[in-house]
């Protein structure tokens, strides 16, 4: 039986097994390489594994749906850097499991968002988001203010993070309810959003 091109084209069991094949052996010479180089595997100065109030607020993050509106990735245009600044790096999101970039953007990227503005600033506007930006269409998290931050799972969490490779100690898993008790979710969401692209500013 010869292998033809119209033997190919005439089975279908046969074309899609080849585009798996094609599919599978052009991603291994994309992706594998990075899984060896020192740019996409090592944290770039500056950056350290997220505090237990930072990993509350990043499930929280991403519990509301925050990254459905908001990037954390800007790339390397001149529009974009002169806008957002330093363009992303593999380095700055080695301890992201998963890293929330994304190329929707109905809102501002927040990947440079730390230190911009006040605490006090991100709390008004994300419980009332129309009083500091008009033409804002963000719906309003006020339940974020009463809703208790959630200590008694993070220990567990961190731990699972460990095993995926963050470099957390067992005193910070320790520490980490501590950290978290008494805080209310909207606490949590803004010291993770005061801590994102503090690295390249």
């Amino acid at each position: 039986m010869a292998f033809t091109h119209e033997k190919v084209e005439t089975s279908n069991t046969l074309m899609i097994v080849l585009i798996l094949v094609v599919l599978a052996v052009g991603g291994m010479v994309e992706i594998v390489p990075l899984f060896f180089q020192k740019s996409t595997t090592l944290p770039i100065k500056g950056i350290v594994p997220d505090s237990a109030l930072k990993v509350v607020g990043r499930d929280i993050y991403v519990r509301e749906g925050c990254y459905n509106c908001h990037s954390q990735m800007i790339r390397p245009l001149v529009a974009e850097t002169l806008r957002y600044g330093h363009y992303s790096v593999a380095g700055e999101f080695v301890y992201d499991h998963p890293f929330q970039w994304g190329s929707k953007r109905t809102g501002p990227d927040l990947h440079r968002v730390g230190g911009k503005y006040s605490d006090e600033w991100h709390r008004l506007h994300l419980t009332a988001p129309r009083d500091l930006v008009p033409e804002s269409i963000m719906p309003a998290y006020p339940w974020l203010e009463k809703t208790p931050a959630d200590h008694a799972s993070i220990a567990a969490h961190m731990t699972a993070l460990r095993r995926v490779g963050v470099p957390y100690t067992d005193a910070q898993i320790a520490a980490g309810p501590d950290e978290v008790k008494g805080k209310t979710e909207l606490d949590a969401l803004v010291a993770y959003l005061q801590g994102l692209g503090l690295a390249l500013k």
